[in-house]
């Protein structure tokens, strides 16, 4: 799939304030920091659609974007660290709770997870949420091209993907769909737009 198009449209601190159309909608989420913004960007090939920032927390709202005039890309807050106060964490837990049991619209979620980092409990006690709740999800490992590759097999990307995928096998009996990424060298953006374009197609054939 081609973006052609990506407009913004809102955003906003209520589900019942987001748009009122029947057409599929993907929500990219994951820890505070995760490089979410420059992945969305990267993805729609446009650097000012979402603003980044090294401040951890900086997306507060649930914002809509339009692709190609026949779905939204989601971008909700991020979950984790953040420097926020005890009211406004609980204020993103609402969000982001009522976005993912109530939006009908929602097809899928992607999850990214910071490929440098060893496994966190957080993101595993999230995806396991999703699974209560029957949402269907997709992981993006980011930032690969941060890891080094210095020839020792047990740094390199292979081995941190493969541990993260034992430790996924340890809580579910199969493997969602899993994605590498690199928004500095584009690396994965056709892969994750073909998985969206297909399930959309059958998603219009329904």
């Amino acid at each position: 799939m081609k973006i052609k198009s990506a407009k913004f449209i809102v955003s906003n601190q209520s589900i019942e304030k987001c748009p009122n159309v029947n057409i599929p909608e993907y929500a990219f989420i994951g820890r505070s920091n995760v490089g979410k913004s420059s992945l969305i960007n990267m993805l729609t090939n446009n650097k000012k659609l979402t603003k980044t920032s090294s401040t951890p927390g900086k997306t507060r709202l649930i914002n809509h974007f339009l692709i190609n005039g026949i779905w939204h890309l989601v971008d909700l807050p991020g979950y984790g660290y953040a420097k926020v106060s005890k009211s406004e964490k609980k204020e993103f837990h609402k969000l982001i709770t009522d976005y993912f049991t109530k939006r009908n619209q929602l097809v899928s979620a992607f999850i990214l997870v910071d490929s440098r980092h060893e496994v966190q409990k957080i993101d595993i006690e999230f995806m396991k949420w999703l699974t209560i709740n029957n949402i269907a999800f997709a992981i993006i490992f980011t930032k690969i091209d941060k890891i080094k590759q210095n020839g020792n097999p047990n740094d390199g990307i292979e081995f941190k993907i493969n541990n993260y995928k034992k430790v996924l096998l340890n809580h579910w009996e199969y493997l969602p769909k899993i994605f590498l990424s690199s928004s500095v060298k584009h690396i994965g953006r056709d892969n994750i737009l073909q998985y969206i374009g297909k399930i959309n197609a059958t998603v219009t054939q329904k």
